[in-house]
């Protein structure tokens, strides 16, 4: 049974990858995410009900769409694998399993995944257009704010820890609001802020404080490495050049989940 209960987990998680795939690039262009149809993105037909099931679809199609042929790009495949395997590990390592199953757990675990979505969605975005994007950052700040009182209600956590939290939020964003105003546009660092505060409220500032870390020393790996390669191309891109086309967000949440993950692990066989 718990076998079977896992590979409930594992289907759960190939599903919120499809989703996944399917947010990050409908979400930059401002597309809706819930109501319209999947469809492919090279001739925009629309897909039938054996286009859709994670992973076995793309292996019977063999990998094309089954209208126009055009190859569909692996990382579906892949972040479809990494959800199912990323949402098992998690249920592992936080006890939820059939014997020990209580509403308190099944919450915990819900408000991961939620946080899950959030960061992958940010991740994702960033990745492909270099750019924290506000919708995202509000669905993280709304989810934020829901897990602090279900904390504060059901878990009788401190509510002057995560008070300093709102009152971050709200700085931040009117900070973001007035830089909106001046420039007509929000800025990069505005974003990246509001999602650190995210970050900590859902796995603490440790977790935070190290994912920061691993995030910088990637920076600076990336950025010697472009150096490097300038030097041999001949490029004449300034260290500030290189840093804007870094995709802060997209190491950061990498980081973070990682960290998460081992904190997790940590827990789970010395705690």
């Amino acid at each position: 049974m718990e076998t079977f209960f896992y590979i409930i987990i594992f289907i759960i998680g190939n599903l919120f990858g499809s989703f996944y795939t399917l947010a990050v690039y409908r979400i930059p262009k401002r597309q809706d995410i819930i109501h319209t149809h999947s469809y492919c993105p090279n001739c925009n037909h629309k897909l039938g009900l054996f286009d859709l099931f994670p992973i076995f679809s793309y292996i019977f199609l063999g990998g094309k769409c089954r209208y126009c042929k055009e190859k569909i790009r692996p990382r579906y495949l892949i972040l479809e694998v990494l959800s199912g395997i990323l949402f098992v590990v998690i249920a592992l390592f936080m006890g939820l399993n059939l014997e020990n199953l209580n509403y308190m757990k099944v919450a915990q675990y819900c408000f991961t995944v939620l946080y899950l979505t959030y960061v992958i969605l940010i991740c994702g975005i960033d990745k492909e257009n270099r750019k924290i994007d506000k919708y995202v950052n509000v669905y993280g700040i709304a989810i934020s704010i829901m897990y602090m009182l279900y904390l504060y209600i059901v878990e009788n956590a401190n509510i002057y820890r995560y008070g300093i939290y709102l009152v971050l939020y709200i700085l931040i964003l009117t900070f973001d609001t007035i830089t909106l105003k001046r420039f007509a546009r929000s800025t990069y660092t505005n974003g990246i802020l509001l999602m650190l505060v995210t970050m900590i409220v859902f796995t603490n500032e440790f977790i935070t404080l190290s994912a920061i870390i691993f995030t910088l020393l990637a920076m600076a790996i990336y950025i010697l490495i472009y150096k490097l390669k300038n030097k041999i191309n001949k490029n004449k891109k300034t260290d500030r050049q290189i840093s804007n086309e870094i995709s802060i967000g997209f190491y950061l949440g990498v980081a973070n989940i990682l960290v998460f993950i081992l904190a997790l692990i940590y827990d789970y066989y010395v705690i």
